[in-house]
């Protein structure tokens, strides 16, 4: 049997995926912004001072990939880190006045994409859709941590 990618869940789930990072992008581009900086953003405006691991654990990405938007987050003004108190390894990412001044502005920029991407929907269907793929991620971590 061939595949076939319109049938494809994973196919069609990267593929939605990649059109909402594109489209968020080109939203908080102007803030200064990339995709993976806001990702971490989100993290950290619930709870500040994450360390990178926990980050990593969060945000299900890999070790390189969370120090490297780190350090440009450090770079850009958005984040200071600094040794955890009880782990003398590891450090923790603290948000910086301007990390916090963004987070409106930013947070409005990523509802209005996902807005405007589940605009063809009705209400109900946007509900399923969204508890479908809670529930589709659920099953995926089970794999991941099983």
């Amino acid at each position: 049997m061939a595949f076939n990618k319109t049938t494809s869940a994973g196919y069609q789930a990267n593929h939605m995926a990649r059109l909402f990072a594109q489209g968020l992008h080109r939203r908080i581009q102007p803030l200064g912004l990339a995709p993976a900086q806001f990702m971490t953003l989100l993290e950290l405006w619930e709870e500040d001072g994450l360390t990178q691991k926990q980050l990593i654990e969060r945000l299900n990405v890999e070790q390189a990939t969370m120090a490297n938007t780190l350090r440009r987050m450090e770079r850009d003004g958005l984040i200071v880190r600094r040794p955890h108190p009880d782990d003398g390894r590891a450090h923790q990412a603290w948000l910086t006045s301007t990390a916090h001044a963004l987070r409106e502005a930013a947070t409005a920029a990523a509802q209005a994409q996902n807005t405007f991407a589940l605009s063809d929907l009705s209400e109900e269907e946007t509900v399923t859709l969204l508890a479908l793929m809670r529930r589709v991620i659920r099953t995926m971590r089970k794999f991941e941590t099983g």
